[in-house]
């Protein structure tokens, strides 16, 4: 009865290591920062961003001057002139959330430029690690920049250093 059991739990386990998955982890974040064109892209989207931001908070600026203004002269306006000047500022408010919203919202120009100079480089790396992965008869491939949760990964598996090597 034991030989049977013990032929039983052989049986199982050479089946689980039949059907085992082949997997690698690479740190996609890491293979990204190892490109300089994407080092590159990353510094001309944050000069961007830093020059728009001026120009937002140049709005805004003025309406918080507006406001002041306003604020200071208002006991001293006669009601359709206090009107007027709320609808001012009301509007040079909306123009300035319009204005940051066409520039940092997901359709806004930061992103639009974001995509132009980020996707051709991710396709390119993602081509990478798809090659390699039929090259090596990998089943999956993890990302451990992505995966917070993982805990615990072999060094054996990660293969982030190759495709870093394979991309230049």
């Amino acid at each position: 009865m034991k030989r049977l059991i013990c032929l039983a739990m052989l049986l199982v386990a050479g089946l689980g290591a039949a059907t085992a998955q082949n997997y690698v982890v690479v740190d996609s974040e890491k293979i990204f920062k190892s490109l300089t064109e994407y080092n590159a892209a990353l510094s001309e989207l944050d000069a961007l961003a830093a020059r728009e931001q001026k120009n937002v908070d140049a709005k805004f600026a003025q309406v918080e001057t507006l406001y002041n203004n306003y604020m200071q002269v208002k006991n001293s306006l006669s009601a359709v002139s206090q009107q007027a000047r709320e609808n001012q500022i009301l509007a040079t408010e909306k123009e300035a959330q319009e204005y940051q919203e066409s520039v940092f919202g997901n359709e806004g120009t930061l992103m639009k430029r974001r995509l132009e100079l980020i996707q051709p480089i991710q396709k390119r790396v993602f081509a990478a690690i798809e090659a390699y992965a039929e090259r090596q008869g990998v089943d999956l491939v993890l990302d451990s920049a992505s995966n917070p949760t993982m805990l615990y990964r072999s060094a054996g598996v990660d293969k982030t250093e190759e495709i870093i090597r394979e991309l230049k």
